[in-house]
């Protein structure tokens, strides 16, 4: 056909076209090389004698021969051009005058052009187009090396130069002399405004890197570089401040009780203290009023565990206590061995490690032995096989251990009146095991095994709890709502199971006491027994002969009971599955003293003029918590989950963001919601007010932030404007002190700034930004604390930052369970910190008090929430003594309070 196409037509119009792109990318790097050379000229002409402008063969124009240093750059850097490579890059650089190194902008540069992705004009990360040509380790700040330069400056000794070199010099000829065409081409803005130190080519094509040292520093995240301005008034790094702050952080209240998913987490002390755990914490609680009536009382901390505390025992004196922990990781990925502490209830000091390197996974139950005097401790981990071991208490040696099931043991006894007869309960089994000989001998006794016979009786498929009653007897409550009496009986040798235990045990009565399962079983002081059902939340008092006397109902939105305790008097302590603790007594029913999430926490923002925050979650409920009374002032259940909020500044309003891109606005006095919007179908992951309260930014994790403009009440928003850019989820943003731009980061590790009050604009010359005022710091990338993040860091190492309004320390969640304290600004590589442990998970969010007297962490999964005193300078309290070790620039040097 004629209109056909000749076989080579198509390949040959797509090489054409290829090489057309090709040369019009080229033809717009040379207009940017010549840009940046007539920017540098002009600054050259105004600064430098006539000598180190003047090239072979041109004349050297009048000029002042004193040098200045141009404007916001430090005193000891001395400008200097230099042509490097191909005819597409061409560098201006900044050589240092003999000095102690600075901190470079990456790895040196090639001989070579270097190939870098073009993309979004960002400060670092994704798609960013200032990284240099080599990037390196991640999270590294390279040291400058000086360069080996020849004592002959090369661009003037044409005479003496090699003939490689000599294509080289013309090209820096002939750069400099179309430059100087551009001298009087204006300033950046009127060029695009496109930055003055790192300007984007077209797609695909190599990016020009102009680093200037003493005007930006760099650092890599997953080998992506991150570029960061130094802010004018900083004349050298070496004047920011180092070493941690003097500002320490003191644990000052823990929100929430693990009850959940644990058992055996409840306890009342001799002193009256109420003793149960969280995340990787001990609480000692002291409750304060009468029973039923208001919280209040204080707290104290046993912090001596690495990993979650799983379950709790408490000695026959009432003051020591054993804690069990299950196995975890270290920030390297080294696993770290479960392991009992126990300890003094009144010193808070260790008296006893046990068991460390012999059980796996976890400890799953313990028990003290009570006939004599608490000598020996029994503990299951949480293995295959659940060992069952028993433990010399005051020397911590292992006097016997066996296998005890595959099935789960959720409890374990002693006999109060024999401990050579130790219970084992839990899927679908009850365990009579006899411990002989090995007293005094490690590892020398003997466990028998009798099972337990439901004979005509249906087996339950769980049996939580189990308690010895004075005359021998024990009761077992189980998941089909029934306690069964178990009586001692003449061993018979028909009876299923092994060993030679001397007597055994048969279910003599059965009483269904709940509709469900029978979480707890708890025996009172005055022989009576207390019952806790899961399902109709009942709490039941039983007297001889299994007579229900007296019953409460649990109210349903504190969940089902997990625990039972008896305290003073005739009050007793109730915990439940919604991780509440209750206080109270039968009769006038029960009250919360302690409350907490149940679910992964992400959401937290702070009152700006009380001493209040509210927190979010994956359980759906938003609370508001009072930081004075440690009480939950109210909660409301959001029907999806809550991952951000931020408080109006007038603190009248509070905006929520969800996850499904809905976010909402709260009365914080009626809890009404006076605003319901939808942003896209994406989680949101921050909410910001404008310090003025006029704007509300939201950002998505479709990858735009939308501005909206807001009434002085804060009821009423409309859309302003979207800011759009980024090129992954929004992860923090900050407004500017004035209200008019916005610092955001994103899951890429770009650093952009829009100018809202503009219009939604971003701001291509990123280099004005760098000496713009920020009314909070949340970002997690910036030149302010870019020194926070570890070496080696992944880029996910650190969930969320905060400064504090004195501007004189930071706080960082990281990945690790830990809580660090920074000086601020924290802008030297690798700064030391101040290290709190205590969460069991990764830290999602801090924050400061509009006062600055605590910071507020949240854990993750561990559903915590700690309330951090902050003592020393401009804190609530003395500073301590400084520590006698000095730390080194390394963050395995922090100091671990």
């Amino acid at each position: 056909m004629d209109g056909a196409a000749g076989p080579g037509e198509g390949p040959a119009r797509e090489a054409l076209q290829s090489l057309s792109q090709r040369l019009r990318v080229q033809e717009q790097e040379m207009e940017l090389v010549k840009a940046a050379l007539a920017e540098a000229l002009r600054l050259l002409r105004l600064q430098v004698p006539p000598s180190s402008l003047q090239v072979s063969g041109t004349p050297a124009p009048p000029g002042d021969s004193s040098f200045a240093a141009p404007p916001g750059l430090p005193p000891t850097c001395t400008p200097s051009l230099v042509s490097r490579g191909t005819q597409t890059e061409t560098e201006v650089e900044f050589k240092s005058s003999p000095g102690p190194p600075g901190l470079s902008n990456g790895p040196p540069a090639p001989q070579g052009a270097s190939e870098e992705p073009s993309g979004t004009q960002s400060e670092g990360g994704g798609s960013s187009s200032s990284g240099a040509g080599s990037p390196g380790p991640p999270g590294i700040l390279r040291p400058l090396q000086p360069p080996q330069r020849a004592d002959t400056p090369r661009r003037n000794s044409s005479s003496s130069s090699s003939p490689s070199e000599r294509p080289r010099q013309k090209l820096s000829r002939k750069a400099i002399s179309s430059a100087n065409l551009l001298v009087r081409s204006g300033s950046t803005e009127s060029r695009g405004g496109k930055d003055p130190l790192s300007s984007p080519g077209g797609p695909g094509s190599r990016r020009s890197n102009y680093n200037l040292e003493g005007i930006s520093v760099k650092m890599f995240l997953r080998g992506r570089p991150i570029t960061m301005y130094i802010p004018s008034g900083i004349r050298s790094l070496e004047e920011l401040p180092s070493g941690p702050p003097p500002e320490t952080l003191s644990l000052d209240w823990v929100y929430g009780y693990r009850g959940r998913d644990s058992r055996s987490n409840l306890f009342v002390l001799r002193s009256g203290e109420v003793v149960y755990f969280i995340a990787c914490v001990v609480v000692l609680y002291r409750p304060g009023g009468g029973p039923g009536g208001p919280g209040g009382g204080g707290q104290r901390h046993y912090r001596g565990h690495t990993d979650c505390v799983r379950c709790l025992a408490v000695h026959p004196d009432g003051v020591r206590v054993a804690s069990g922990q299950t196995a975890g990781v270290d920030k390297d990925g080294k696993p770290l061995q479960p392991v009992v502490h126990i300890w003094d209830s009144e010193t808070l000091l260790k008296l006893q490690e046990i068991g460390l390197g012999a059980f796996e996974r976890g400890v799953g139950a313990l028990a003290f032995s009570a006939a004599d005097q608490g000598a020996f401790l029994c503990v299951v981990d949480d293995s295959n096989e659940h060992m069952l071991s028993v433990w010399d208490c005051s020397r911590g040696v292992k006097l016997a251990e066996i296998k005890s099931t595959n099935d789960s043991v959720l409890a374990v006894g002693f006999n109060p009146r024999d401990s050579s007869c130790i219970v084992t309960s839990g899927k679908s089994h009850v365990h009579f095991w006899n411990w002989s000989g090995g007293v005094g001998v490690p590892g020398n006794g003997t466990l028998t095994r009798k099972q337990g016979v439901f004979g005509k009786y249906k087996k339950p498929k769980f049996i939580p709890c189990f308690v010895f009653l004075p005359d021998g007897d024990i009761l077992t409550g189980d998941s089909e709502g029934n306690i069964l009496t178990w009586g001692r009986s003449a061993s018979d040798s028909k009876t299923p199971g092994r060993g030679g235990a001397k007597e055994t045990y048969g279910i003599v009565a059965q009483a269904h006491a709940h509709e469900g399962s029978i979480f707890a079983l708890c025996l009172q002081r005055d022989g009576t027994v207390l019952s806790g059902g899961g399902r109709d939340r009942r709490l039941v008092q039983w007297g001889p002969g299994l007579v229900a006397l007296q019953e409460a109902e649990i109210p349903e939105h504190f969940g089902a009971v997990r625990a039972i305790a008896e305290g003073l008097g005739s009050e007793l302590l109730v915990g439940t599955t919604k991780n509440a603790l209750l206080r109270g007594d039968l009769a006038q029913g029960f009250s919360p003293v302690i409350q907490g999430h149940t679910d992964e926490l992400w959401g937290l923002c702070t009152h700006p003029s009380q001493n209040r925050f509210l927190t979010c979650g994956h359980d759906r409920q938003l609370c508001l918590w009072d930081g004075e009374s440690h009480a939950l002032a109210w909660s409301i259940d959001l029907k999806e989950t809550g991952l951000c909020a931020d408080f109006h500044p007038s603190g009248a309003v509070v905006a929520v963001g969800l996850n499904t891109g809905r976010w909402l606005v709260l009365d914080t006095e009626t809890r009404e919601i006076v605003s319901d919007v939808i942003d896209g179908n994406e989680q949101l992951s921050v909410v910001r007010y404008s310090p003025d309260g006029l704007y509300l930014a939201i950002g998505s994790h479709d990858n735009v932030i939308y501005i909206y403009s807001v009434s002085s009440d804060g009821a009423k928003s409309s859309r302003f404007g979207r800011c759009m850019g980024h090129s992954s989820f929004i992860t923090h943003l900050d407004w500017s002190k004035d209200g008019n731009f916005i610092m955001s980061n994103s899951g890429d590790y770009e650093i952009l700034y829009w100018d809202v009050a503009g219009g939604c604009k971003q701001l291509k010359n990123r280099y004005e930004s760098r000496d713009r005022e920020w009314a909070t710091y949340t970002c997690v990338l910036g030149f302010h604390v870019y020194g926070v993040w570890p070496d080696g860091s992944d880029g996910t190492d650190i969930n969320s930052l905060c400064r504090s309004h004195n501007e004189r320390v930071v706080a960082v969640a990281d990945d690790f369970c830990k809580v660090h304290l920074f000086q601020y600004p924290c802008a030297r590589a690798k700064a030391p910190s101040r290290m709190y442990g205590g969460h069991g998970s990764h830290v999602t969010s801090v924050r400061f008090t509009h006062d600055d007297s605590h910071l507020v962490s949240l854990g993750g999964k561990d559903a915590s929430i700690f309330q951090w005193r902050v003592l020393g300078a401009g804190g609530a309290g003395p500073a301590p003594a400084t520590p006698s070790r000095t730390p080194s620039l390394s963050p395995a040097s922090s100091l671990d309070v």
